[in-house]
């Protein structure tokens, strides 16, 4: 049960996209798609999405599933120009609907946003299974960057989005909304306890070092044993210690305000005003001090 995986790079958000199958069905999925977006002009592009198409195509390759572990906050998804190319279903985790409630509050979306997830054809349970060809595939719910975070395991393959980089760059931020560095801590401990060393772990982001490139493929072996902020055997309360301090000195992303109301409507812009043009909210000196409705 060892699927293929091959990735593409998007340089200005470090992410990394994957086309992943089974290479006696050819049947294939997706993940983590990005789009080309400017902050600085608004222009949208599909060039790096364009990459996973070629994939696909020169593999000759079915797309059964267009996957995302959550709803990002540094790149847009570029699920709505794939599911045009070919048809496949979304998904993302259930607990995407507490991250729109919360978002369409502050972005004031109006009645006409819907909360349940129904932008998503798929909104997957935790332990939820299902199959790409050949190959089982399980969802675990990981929060603690997002509370709607999932890991998808595909084989010998784990898609672990933003809960783990490589060894020598540590763990994700846990400062956004319902993040939490305990939950992180427990999400990335019940991986370790539940799948073998030499299970593949493939990463959203990576930013390189001095010494290195970007890279995206490690081991849950690799990670247990040596990741700078919890390999061998770092406390739980040692870790959170360091998440917090930590996170405390990180600016927010970039493309944090454009990307997450997007990304909530799974990849889809808002719709046209009465002059034809689509707009995003930036909300002026609230972000971050209000994240949620005052009843929530």
């Amino acid at each position: 049960m060892k699927p293929i995986v091959r990735s593409v790079f998007h340089p200005p958000s470090h992410t990394f996209s994957y086309v992943v199958w089974d290479p006696v069905s050819r049947r294939a999925a997706i993940i983590d798609p990005a789009l080309d977006f400017d902050p600085q002009s608004g222009r949208s592009g599909t060039e790096t999405a364009q990459q996973l198409v070629e994939i696909v195509r020169a593999e000759g390759l079915t797309v059964d599933w267009l996957l995302e572990t959550h709803a990002h906050a540094d790149h847009i998804t570029a699920m709505p120009f794939l599911q045009g190319v070919f048809n496949a279903p979304t998904a993302i985790g259930e607990r995407i609907t507490e991250v729109q409630t919360r978002f369409a509050w502050l972005f004031n979306l109006g009645d006409d946003f819907r909360v349940d997830g129904s932008q998503f054809d798929q909104r997957f349970a935790d332990g939820q299974t299902f199959t790409i060809g050949e190959l089982p595939v399980q969802v675990f719910h990981t929060p603690g960057h997002t509370s709607d975070h999932i890991t998808y395991v595909i084989g010998d393959a784990v898609f672990v989005g933003d809960t783990l980089f490589m060894p020598d760059a540590g763990t994700a931020r846990c400062d956004f909304p319902a993040g939490s560095a305990r939950e992180l801590y427990r999400s990335i401990h019940r991986l370790f306890d539940a799948l073998p060393d030499s299970h593949r772990l493939f990463v959203l982001h990576d930013y390189g070092t001095d010494e290195r490139g970007p890279e995206c493929l490690t081991t849950i072996g690799e990670q247990r044993a040596g990741n700078i902020h919890l390999g061998n055997g770092v406390s739980e309360d040692d870790y959170v210690a360091m998440r917090e301090a930590r996170d405390a000195t990180l600016p927010m992303p970039v493309l944090i305000l454009p990307a997450v109301q997007v990304n909530i409507r799974a990849g889809h812009f808002p719709p046209a005003e009465a002059n034809g043009l689509r707009y995003l909210k930036i909300p002026v000196d609230e972000f971050g001090a209000h994240w949620s409705p005052p009843s929530a």
